[in-house]
């Protein structure tokens, strides 16, 4: 570990302290990075002695490849961990061949615990947050922000580890879902109210912690709404019949959505009537829609229309809890992966040996139906 990894964290600016009033098991926040005027600002909340500080570190922009940050938990040190800047960002592909392991989550939102458990548990990472799930590909169906009070960290594990599966080739899909785009866009009214008191604490509107010009805010906006990986068609809510009138390739879909991610809040004033489609509520937003398990249900006819159409065996998908979730549906053709993270239900779904298996945070595993 060089010096620069050692002193990051606890060498920069203070302008604000605060009382540390906020019982939360972590009073710490950040690193936020922002890019301005040809620098890279770094911004914190560290607890110290009772008193939380909001700091500020600077460095200029040719320092970005690799540049150390520290992740910290006040309640749980242990926890900390290192993630390095990505050089470049670069919008993610569409479409990737099929792996032998595949494990798929959806609704972290801000679930940092529970996520870290069912990574350790079943071996995608361990202790020290390197990963170990080899070629696997982990999958994350959408929804990362709201309600849960460790989204940046969430943020940054997932960003850390996504560089760590390339380079023992394995791979992390992160897929975006109604509560990403939506606090991308200002629709903000499910943020945990730590998160707009932490930035007012950095002298920040909460805005700017995820604009285009954060690091977080264009890791965001390069990821997908939808991806085929195998015999898999993975994203957060689901596809409306009418999408599959349109016969678009997954890499037009996403192309074509992606400028539109700042823009959700307004979707009615889109001049785009093709792209206000994919953005169109539970009517036909591929992050809204809950036909699947909600009337008017789609027909089977109909998902298999998208099966064909993408020529896929079949959907998986989050957004929507169920009490048979973790589960198929459709006679094996979609499969819903959405629990309830915060009251404690923790599952996933995992595929190896050709079959699908639930599992949890104990490592258990309960075969689902065989893969079809």
């Amino acid at each position: 570990m060089n010096l620069l990894t050692i002193v990051l964290p606890l060498l920069f600016n203070t302008i604000a302290l605060q009382p540390d009033t906020t019982g939360l098991k972590n009073a710490n926040d950040g690193p936020y990075v922002l890019y301005k005027k040809g620098q890279i600002e770094v911004r914190n909340i560290v607890l110290e002695n009772g008193i939380r500080k909001a700091g500020i570190q600077t460095f200029p922009a040719s320092a970005k490849a690799g540049l150390p940050l520290k992740v910290q938990f006040s309640a749980h040190p242990k926890w900390d961990f290192i993630v390095k800047l990505q050089p470049v960002l670069k919008n993610e592909p569409a479409e990737f061949k099929q792996p032998d392991r595949i494990i798929a989550l959806s609704d972290i939102e801000g679930e940092f615990e529970a996520f870290r458990n069912l990574l350790l548990a079943n071996k995608v990472m361990d202790e020290q947050y390197n990963w170990i799930f080899g070629k696997g590909h982990l999958v994350i169906c959408g929804d990362l922000f709201d309600r849960g009070k460790e989204v940046t960290a969430t943020l940054w594990l997932l960003y850390k580890l996504e560089q760590d599966a390339k380079s023992k080739g394995g791979y992390l899909h992160t897929i975006l879902g109604n509560h990403d785009i939506m606090n991308l866009s200002g629709d903000l009214r499910y943020v945990e109210p730590k998160y707009f008191e932490n930035a007012n604490l950095m002298g920040l509107d909460y805005k700017e912690l995820y604009s285009p010009d954060t690091e977080l805010g264009n890791w965001l906006r390069s990821k997908n709404l939808i991806e085929k990986i195998g015999d898999n068609l993975c994203l957060h809510a689901g596809v409306a019949p009418v999408i599959n009138t349109l016969k678009m390739s997954l890499a037009e879909i996403n192309n074509r959505c992606r400028p539109y991610y700042d823009q959700a809040k307004k979707r009615e004033s889109f001049t785009d009537t093709v792209a206000r489609k994919f953005f169109d509520g539970t009517r036909s937003s591929l992050f809204w829609y809950r036909g699947y398990f909600v009337e008017p249900k789609a027909t089977e006819a109909e998902v298999d229309q998208t099966l064909s159409l993408y020529k896929v065996k079949r959907i998986i998908v989050g957004h929507t809890i169920t009490a048979t979730n973790v589960g198929f549906y459709y006679n094996g053709k979609v499969l819903g992966i959405d629990v309830n993270q915060h009251k404690g239900k923790h599952e996933g779904a995992r595929y190896e040996n050709k079959r699908w298996y639930k599992i949890n945070t104990t490592g258990s595993k309960e075969l689902l139906v065989p893969a079809l």
